[in-house]
């Protein structure tokens, strides 16, 4: 089991997404969130490696699905650290 940390920017885009009208989205990241807690390769995460952002600890940034199949579909931008058992939410985004 990992501690999940979020990034200030994370923390903005998931209170947004709390407050918004679209509760299934809500929904959607707060269950992959809890699925990246107990197991972070859940298949429904799909989690890859992506190399578009940079990570702030240097390490390897990840991203994980929140949803799938459906236009604009979450995404959940994530690495390891920055201390033991601990990962850091980066980014939670629809997909472009």
């Amino acid at each position: 089991m990992f501690k999940i940390r979020f990034t200030e920017e994370a923390e903005d885009q998931f209170q947004n997404l709390r407050e918004s009208k679209d509760k299934k989205v809500y929904k959607s990241v707060g269950k992959a969130l809890a699925y990246m807690n107990a197991n972070l390769r859940h298949p429904s995460l799909n989690t890859h490696k992506f190399d578009d952002l940079e990570c702030p600890f240097g390490g390897i940034v990840f991203e994980s699905y929140a949803q799938n199949k459906t236009p604009g579909a979450y995404r959940i931008f994530w690495t390891y650290g920055p201390g033991k058992s601990e990962i850091t939410i980066l980014a939670i985004t629809p997909h472009p």
